[in-house]
Formats: C-alpha cells, structure tokens, sequence
C-alpha cells in the first residue's frame, strides 16, 4: 500500500512498482577510513553520485539542476574496504518544488547496510527553486505511493553560546559543478567528530542539513557540542549555520 502516512522515510522499503536506478560498486582506498570501514563523506558521495545517475538517465537538463536540503542516514553496520556495495535509489515523496529519495547501501555478502533519505531541491535556470518538471509525476508518481514532503529543517540553527570552533579551510577540490562546495563535503567535520568519539559506534543515525550554500571565499568554522548518545555539528560562516548535523546512536 501507498505509504503516504509514514513518518520516518527510512522505514519505506523498496516499492513493488515504480523506478528504481541501481549499480554495484566497491568500496575504494579513497572511500575508508583507517581501519578501512566507509567514511561518512564516502556514504554521501555514494548517494550522490546514484541520485546524479538517475536524473541524468531520465533526461532532466544540467541547466536544471537538483541541490541537497537535508539527508537522513541510518548505519545499521559500515561497509568495509574492498567489499562490493548495491546501491539503489528510488522516490519516496513528492512536494511542490523538491522530492525525496531513498537510497539504500547494502553489502553484496556480508551484514553491511546503510539506509538514506535525501530532499533534493529543483532548481530552475536561474538557480532559484522552482516546481518539478511536467515529467517528473510520470517517472517518479507510482515508487512514490501518494507521500507527500516538506522541505522543512529540523535541527538547532546556531550552537550553545560559548561553543568553542575550529577552522575548517576551503579547498579547489571542495567545489562542485554550481560553484560551492559540494554537501559531501559538509560530512567530513562530521567523520572527523566521529573518530575523535571512539566510544560512538554502529548503529548510528546521522542527520546533515544544508540551510545554505558555502560559497567560495568564505572562511568557515566548525562547533561541536556532545549531547546524550552522540553530539551536534555546525559549520558557520560569519555566525550563520551554512550546514548542520546530529549524530546518534540508534
């Protein structure tokens, strides 16, 4: 049945009808972290790139392009270095001017699994959002089942007064194709709150927003804040939150 009245779109499975765009592939050297389990930054590229190939298949223009608002992601264990990896994607709900997708990370043999839902924002040739194009209902209509999304953000906008922060440098290779820098990204402070944290482990929930761009020139600083089960995140530019997360264990 249609799941128009579920709350969390990580408990949505796969639809019995509808698209669904799918590859396998492996977790790389780049992709791991020390110990070689997949780095939090390498999961949001994974999403990344399977939502990009989806849109590209289904012939929505690059002058039309799609941006994150926020992502959702549940890490029932990690993936590890050279395990090959489905990745798969399909519409979860529909809005006026955004769509959500899950994407699902599973292990070909073995117990990995990550679990995601990302509101991805249409922007139309101006870079402004606008309202999903004439096709969109006919591709995405049926996996979606009647849901309907906001694009609403749900995290604190600023740290706790007094929240000490560390630079967070800008690089070239922190830009993508819309001249800011790209929400994968904006989960490397995130893995790297997370390693200092040992005693945080699978299951995690993590959740990342983006209520701006980082655009170049900016000097961005990074606050942590520990709360019960996990810790909060924010990289500001200027005092205002460009990207936050909230990480904790499931």
């Amino acid at each position: 049945m249609a799941p128009a009245g579920t709350d969390d779109p990580l408990a949505i499975d796969p639809p019995p009808e509808g698209r669904i765009t799918g590859h396998r592939r492996r977790v790389q050297l780049a992709d791991g972290s020390p110990k070689g389990r997949l780095r939090l930054d390498a999961a949001a590229r994974m999403l990344q790139d399977v939502s990009d190939e989806d849109t590209t298949d289904a012939g929505f223009p690059l002058s039309e392009p799609w941006v994150v608002r926020r992502v959702e992601m549940l890490i029932t264990e990690f993936p590890v270095f050279r395990q090959h990896v489905d990745v798969s994607t399909w519409c979860s709900g529909i809005g006026a001017r955004w769509a959500e997708r899950r994407v699902r990370v599973e292990v070909v043999e073995g117990p990995g699994l990550v679990e995601a839902a990302a509101l991805w924002v249409h922007l139309g040739a101006q870079g402004r959002p606008t309202r999903l194009p004439d096709t969109f209902e006919t591709l995405y209509a049926t996996a979606a089942r009647g849901r309907k999304v906001r694009a609403r953000l749900h995290h604190e906008p600023r740290p706790p007064e007094g929240t000490e922060t560390w630079s967070f440098p800008l690089r070239f290779t922190d830009f993508d194709m819309m001249d800011h820098v790209n929400n994968a990204v904006s989960w490397e402070p995130v893995e790297q709150a997370l390693a200092e944290r040992p005693h945080l482990r699978a299951p995690l929930r993590v959740s990342v927003e983006h209520p701006a761009p980082i655009e170049a020139g900016s000097e961005p600083q990074v606050a942590v804040a520990d709360a019960e089960g996990g810790f909060d995140l924010w990289v500001l530019v200027d005092g205002v939150a460009c990207s936050t997360a909230r990480v904790r264990t499931a």
